[in-house]
């Protein structure tokens, strides 16, 4: 089933405001909250699917490349950790709250519009691990065609002896007798007004719901020990220096069974003793010889995809530049094809000569046709530039 589009979902305008777009999310949590629709299987899915698409609509880089390429462009389906598709509920309560203002401390952020301190779904606090940051060098080669890197990453793992719970044997603990399981407790004060109900965390278990009976020796009933991993990285075609990519659920793992940080693995490119790049475009500097430029040729040179052939017009002027179509670096993931190849010609002016060259190029010299007559198109080099590049 097709996936609705994120501004149809929120009911806004793809030039909404970020402020907008946030009093919009907050209109549809409230209209489709499961606790306002109890028993409504499809409701808590139009729940979900309204975090989702806040998530990403936030996040003006993600919103920048979901305008560009839709679904596509924001990894639609990346599960939990990652978003964007795989969302629990304990996702959207520990990363929207804010929003609602509501339930602090573990509590529901959306509760306070449910009834306040009764009724309202809270949920236990869930764990989050911390995210990791890796460098990872890649060559133009590399980032023309896509490349999987294997990185060995420090981290925090789950803890085999006790499956990342903390406990003893994975099943040494019990239900918290002081919130019964909840993760929250309620406390009632007077005011001028009444009585006031109020939430907070459970003081007891921290939120989690349950207390260990029997800590874990391997991990001191943190869940969680220092360990290395082995990641696969699939680095995309047409990345570029500075930019990030995310891989969710592989950066530090969570006390107690909670959620996975994300691996942010930031791109460095490394020079090339060949080409320069400008976006997805290559530039390469040709020498030739004045005699080739004045007669022409034919010459081979490289392309980062191997060696095509390329003509030199007689009369060839240095500093002419020549267009080789889609030989440059495809876009990111191919969504806007290749770029093209820039062959800057520049002729080789020799910087010793013989005596008998010398004599040769001082009769030349005096031909009428080796005074300089440029035409309007030779002169002014900047503006043919301009013009490649504005193509």
């Amino acid at each position: 089933m097709s996936k609705r589009d994120y501004y149809e979902v929120l009911e806004v305008g793809k030039d909404v405001s970020p402020e907008d777009l946030k009093k919009a999310y907050r209109k549809q949590a409230i209209k489709f909250h499961p606790d306002k629709n109890p028993g409504k299987k499809d409701t808590e899915e139009k729940f979900k699917e309204a975090a989702e698409a806040y998530e990403v609509l936030s996040d003006p880089a993600k919103r920048k490349r979901y305008d560009q390429f839709g679904h596509a462009g924001v990894g639609n389906g990346q599960g939990r950790g990652g978003f964007s598709g795989g969302m629990t509920m304990e996702d959207i309560f520990s990363h929207f709250g804010d929003i609602f203002g509501g339930g602090g401390g573990g509590g529901d952020p959306f509760s306070s519009f449910f009834g306040g301190g009764g009724g309202g779904r809270r949920g236990k606090t869930v764990n989050r691990g911390s995210n990791l940051r890796v460098k990872v060098k890649l060559t133009l080669e590399e980032i023309a065609h896509g490349v999987e890197k294997k990185i060995k990453v420090n981290k925090y793992l789950a803890c085999n002896t006790c499956k990342g719970t903390g406990a003893k044997d994975g099943s040494a603990y019990s239900t918290c007798s002081t919130c019964r399981g909840s993760g929250h407790v309620s406390r009632i004060t007077s005011t001028f007004l009444g009585q006031m109900q109020t939430s907070q965390t459970c003081p007891n278990c921290g939120g989690e719901g349950q207390v260990i009976t029997d800590k874990c020796t391997d991990c001191a009933g943190n869940g969680v020990v220092k360990g290395e991993e082995v990641i696969s990285i699939r680095i995309p075609t047409g990345v570029s220096e500075g930019m990030q990519l995310s891989m969710g659920g592989k950066g530090n793992a969570a006390a107690r069974g909670g959620i996975a940080g994300d691996l942010l693995i930031q791109i460095e490119e490394t020079g090339h003793e060949l080409f320069d790049r400008d976006g997805s475009n290559l530039l390469y500097e040709h020498y030739i010889t004045f005699s080739e430029a004045a007669l022409g040729s034919t010459a081979e040179i490289p392309t980062i995809d191997g060696k095509v052939k390329i003509k030199i017009e007689p009369g060839t002027q240095s500093g002419k530049v020549l267009r080789l179509r889609s030989k440059g670096l495809s876009s990111i993931n191919g969504y806007e094809g290749k770029g093209d190849m820039l062959v800057s010609i520049v002729i080789w002016t020799p910087k010793s000569l013989t005596k008998e060259e010398k004599a040769i190029l001082e009769k030349l010299d005096n031909s009428a046709n080796f005074k300089p007559s440029p035409g309007t198109r030779d002169k002014n080099i900047f503006s043919r530039m301009k013009n490649l590049f504005d193509q």
